[in-house]
């Protein structure tokens, strides 16, 4: 895995070559993963190796203050995971990619496409929604709820007894990320997008949500405000879509890229 300097930041990526056999080498992904205890790794272990099997090129790296790449004490705004992903591409010299992201690696694909439109072929976004008010109410309750469930011991005792000493784990280090940067306070500050924004984004979109994730409320909610959206549910399911449906979800991304690429 490759260290680069994006962004001024120590940045880990990872850069999977297609396999050559195939006929969509030319092709690239970038996966973008979610936000606390998330980082390149829940990617390499789903989607990634398929894909590029598949003769797709793949790009996955870690987020701004996760996984290996540097955490700085501030910098947290969608506009600076934006110039993140932006300075990334400039130095692969990659024109054009299919954004596939998890959770607000999604809500990352949307700015980016907003911000970068000439750049993006189509997005995948999965259990994700644009940067928008309500995402941004929405997201300050979530991050408001997990600092003050971290800030007890008995929370991580509660974690391993329900999940695994694996997830308590994790629990800490997403506890460590929140409480030593601003990335709470930040992230749901955007900029956010407006209803025309999302209208204009002019790519193909293909949204993947779980019946019981967090938009179960209103599951069209954003295929219908997009332009060229389309929506695939999975009955049943929270927002852990990527972890517990990956092979379908595979499945989709492949057939959805090929599709885009004729």
């Amino acid at each position: 895995m490759p260290t680069m300097t994006v962004n001024g930041l120590s940045t880990n990526v990872q850069l999977v070559p297609a396999d050559g056999t195939q006929s969509n080498r030319t092709q690239t992904v970038v996966f973008l993963h979610g936000m606390g205890t998330d980082s390149l790794a829940s990617f390499y272990l789903t989607l990634a190796p398929p894909v590029a099997a598949a003769g797709i090129n793949v790009i996955s790296y870690d987020l701004r203050g996760h996984g290996k790449t540097e955490r700085p004490a501030s910098g947290y705004t969608i506009a600076d995971f934006v110039a993140d992903l932006h300075d990334l591409l400039c130095q692969l010299d990659v024109e054009q990619v299919h954004l596939v992201g998890n959770s607000f690696g999604g809500t990352l694909a949307f700015s980016y496409a907003a911000a970068h439109p000439s750049r993006v072929r189509s997005i995948v976004c999965i259990e994700s929604e644009p940067a928008t008010e309500v995402w941004a109410d929405k997201m300050t309750q979530i991050l408001d709820h997990t600092v003050e469930f971290l800030a007890h011991e008995e929370s991580y005792d509660w974690i391993e007894a329900n999940f695994s000493a694996h997830h308590r784990r994790l629990a800490r280090m997403a506890a460590d990320r929140i409480m030593t940067t601003s990335i709470a306070q930040e992230v749901p500050l955007g900029p956010l997008l407006s209803l025309d924004d999302i209208a204009a984004i002019e790519c193909p979109v293909l949204s993947i949500l779980g019946s019981h994730g967090y938009q179960a409320n209103d599951l069209e909610a954003l295929t219908s405000s997009l332009r060229n959206g389309e929506l695939h549910v999975f009955e049943g399911q929270g927002h852990s879509v990527l972890v517990e449906r990956h092979r379908e979800v595979r499945e989709l991304v492949l057939r959805w890229i090929d599709r885009q690429t004729g």
